[in-house]
């Protein structure tokens, strides 16, 4: 076999390197300096590269892999699309990266059982799109659906923000088929949409960020797709407005399918990448979307405007159709490269409070804004409590002292935030970002219980080392 020089610039390797491309073969493994450098990061700024990289296309690529790492004691880390914020596919420990992009094949959409089974790469935009066409849906909708991966989605329990009505990954997950670290093959859970056969095997893998195994098919409830959507756009003079909207709006019985807010600072920027006629004037925006029946929503509409114009709004815009609507969405989803676009270190902090504490969370973020000198760049998911609380940093990454005054404002915030009954984390993961403050986030027993269970799966800790759970 001919090996590929690698990134320290020599063709020397790690010796159980060609035992595995003798494995897996040379178009599966790869020491390539551009496919180390890819999958040494992913959208945090931490990066390391692995010795190598498993671009894996079936399951037993998986199961090889797996067998082999686990003899031989080398790590493992896997890797979906490389889109998560925290640096949860960072291969902390060299090792390894065993990328499942490659394994994206929507196996079967079947609307008479109501499921659809895919291999982990899918990327989500692709599987939503297929199961629409059918008449189906898979409410799950981080911003990210055009690049992300279902296999990332669960991994970190993604949401997104349809899931104030309709839940996040995890309520949408019938089934897993999961390569353990020894190599072995977990099939748990199926296509019933109700069974209580055991423990909820697949909720301990849901979220658990490849500590416990690499999911290799996923088995996904549907819904039928509601016939029709509407939103109402509406701009607020102040952040604080918006935020009492959002709860007047839920304390008033409506249920709409998202509920979407956003900051002076995060309009500032998109009106700066966008240009300054994509957002209306005021210094909060609030996104309101319903979705049903095609002859209940425009009276529905009207109600919820009517409603919105007693509450201090400045502006008022409508969206009755998907072309409209989708419209909006693609502005909301730029907000994210908007505030990158500043050259700052955007620290996206998807932290979660009760919603009732969604005012006073308003309020300290400004506090700490002005207290550190930080600007702090709200917006998310006002409906379920779940606000991207963004720490914007010059220099976060090469800068020792900026770095430490950032993360002692983590500290404040989060020790905040768990003071109200809060999470550090409702849909990135924990990662590498928020490791530091997992202690603080649970209990002496469950971190017990979560050592226990990667113990017990993971007896030699090769799979995703250095992250939460050691």
């Amino acid at each position: 076999m001919e090996l590929a020089e690698s990134a320290s610039g020599s063709a020397e390797l790690k010796d159980w390197i060609p035992d595995l491309v003798d494995l897996l073969g040379e178009s599966v493994v790869s020491v390539r300096d551009d496919d180390l450098a890819t999958h040494s990061v992913d959208k945090w700024y931490a990066s390391n590269p692995p010795e190598a990289v498993v671009l894996a296309k079936c399951r037993e690529d998986v199961v090889k892999t797996m067998r082999f790492a686990n003899e031989r004691n080398i790590p493992v880390t896997t890797r979906g699309a490389g889109v998560g914020y925290v640096g949860g596919a960072v291969p902390m420990s060299d090792g390894i990266v065993l990328s499942v992009r490659g394994m994206d094949a929507i196996r079967e959409i079947n609307p008479a059982d109501g499921v659809a089974v895919v291999e982990p790469g899918v990327i989500l935009d692709d599987l939503q799109t297929a199961a629409r066409e059918l008449g189906w849906y898979y409410p799950p909708d981080p911003a990210s659906l055009k690049e992300c991966s279902i296999g990332g989605n669960v991994a970190t329990n993604a949401g997104g923000p349809r899931c104030l009505k309709y839940g996040v990954t995890r309520h949408y997950i019938l089934g897993l088929e999961v390569v353990l670290a020894n190599g072995e093959v977990l099939q748990t859970g199926g296509r019933c949409h109700k069974n209580k056969t055991g423990f909820d095997l697949i909720g301990m893998f849901v979220g658990s960020e490849g500590l416990l195994g690499v999911v290799t098919e996923i088995t996904l409830r549907l819904i039928p797709h509601p016939e029709a959507r509407a939103m109402l756009t509406v701009t607020f003079p102040e952040f604080s407005d918006a935020a009492a909207a959002v709860q007047a709006i839920l304390n008033s019985r409506w249920q709409p399918s998202a509920l979407e807010i956003t900051d002076g600072f995060t309009l500032a920027a998109a009106r700066k990448r966008l240009g300054p006629e994509a957002l209306p004037d005021g210094n909060a925006h609030l996104i309101v979307e319903i979705d049903g029946r095609e002859k209940s929503l425009p009276g529905e509409l009207a109600e919820l405007r009517a409603f919105l114009e007693s509450l201090k709004a400045i502006e008022i815009g409508e969206a009755t159709d998907d072309k409209s609507c989708e419209a909006i969405w693609k502005l909301r989803r730029e907000f994210s490269y908007s505030l990158r676009d500043t050259g700052l270190i955007k620290l996206n902090e998807d932290i979660v409070v009760p919603r009732s504490k969604l005012v006073e969370l308003v309020n300290f973020a400004r506090k700490l804004q002005d207290e550190t000198g930080i600007p702090v760049a709200c917006f998310g998911h006002a409906g379920d409590g779940n606000i991207h609380t963004n720490l914007m940093v010059k220099d976060y990454d090469i800068d020792p002292v900026a770095r430490e005054k950032a993360d002692a404002a983590l500290d404040v915030l989060f020790k905040w935030v768990l003071a109200q009954g809060g999470a550090i984390t409702g849909e990135h993961g924990v990662g590498l970002a928020k490791k530091r403050w997992f202690g603080d986030a649970v209990s002496d027993v469950s971190r017990a219980v979560h050592r226990d269970l990667k113990a017990t799966l993971d007896p030699k800790g090769i799979l995703n080392p250095g992250k939460f759970v050691e």
